[in-house]
């Protein structure tokens, strides 16, 4: 998959969109069907669905005071994404990580710079434990 940068951003937005979508379905107990834009979201979306307890593990073993299910819907979307592109794909850390953080900036943070810097520590912390 030879994709330029903004293809790869907008695949990206469309998986954590759907995760998001999943997640709040789920809360609900409704039968969730996800739809696709971008044929190469879906197997990227499955892949992390396939993997998700253990995706839900490491992010877990790596908030400190803190819980997954304490995250909002869209924040943990953005973190399962950043750590299934850690653990499951060669991506750069850093791309990951920048990433993950411009997606915070645009989507999460709510005046201020808490939440993208909160996602950054969570992140970079995952991303160390992945390396050993």
């Amino acid at each position: 998959m030879n994709l330029d940068k903004d293809a790869l951003r907008a695949i990206r937005v469309e998986v954590m969109q759907v995760l998001y979508q999943y997640d709040l379905y789920r809360s609900e107990k409704i039968a969730f069907i996800p739809r696709f834009e971008l044929e190469e979201s879906e197997p990227i979306f499955q892949d992390i669905i396939d993997h998700l307890d253990e995706i839900d593990h490491i992010i877990e073993s790596n908030l400190y005071n803190y819980s997954l299910y304490r995250l909002s819907f869209l924040d943990r979307s953005i973190i399962r994404l950043a750590t299934y592109e850690l653990k499951y794909t060669d991506l750069a850390k850093q791309v990951v990580i920048n990433e993950a953080i411009e997606l915070t900036k645009i989507y999460t943070n709510l005046d201020d710079e808490k939440q993208h810097k909160f996602n950054n520590k969570v992140i970079d912390q995952i991303a160390k434990a992945i390396e050993g």
